[in-house]
């Protein structure tokens, strides 16, 4: 007898390495019974992501049970960091290295275009 598992939506970050030290950050979503689950299938997804781009998946995936309904403005993925660094002096260490490769939103485009 099969038991009825309810399957939830799940945010999961994985971590790439291109060529020439470039490293992606990704959040896909999953439909997974849990936690182990979602891993496993945002796993499976990552390596063939990682062959079709030519790109090495590092081994980094964290999940987050998406709590919300999918649409605009759906929380799909949360971290929590304790820290005691100041905000400036956080951004500057996670998040604002200098490296990143980000785009600019222009109010005429509906798209993200990469920054020159």
């Amino acid at each position: 007898m099969h038991q009825n598992v309810t399957e939830a939506w799940f945010g999961v970050r994985c971590v790439f390495r291109h060529v020439e030290s470039i490293y992606e950050e990704r959040v896909v979503i999953v439909l997974a019974a849990d936690f182990a689950h979602a891993i496993a299938k945002a796993e499976a997804e990552a390596a063939e992501y990682a062959e079709n781009v030519d790109a090495e998946y590092v081994g980094l995936a964290q999940a987050y049970a998406v709590a919300d309904d999918l649409g605009d403005g759906a929380e799909v993925f949360s971290l929590m960091r304790d820290s005691d660094l100041a905000p400036d002096e956080y951004l500057d260490a996670f998040f604002s290295t200098g490296d990143e490769r980000q785009g600019d939103v222009d109010s005429s485009h509906d798209s993200t275009e990469p920054s020159p």
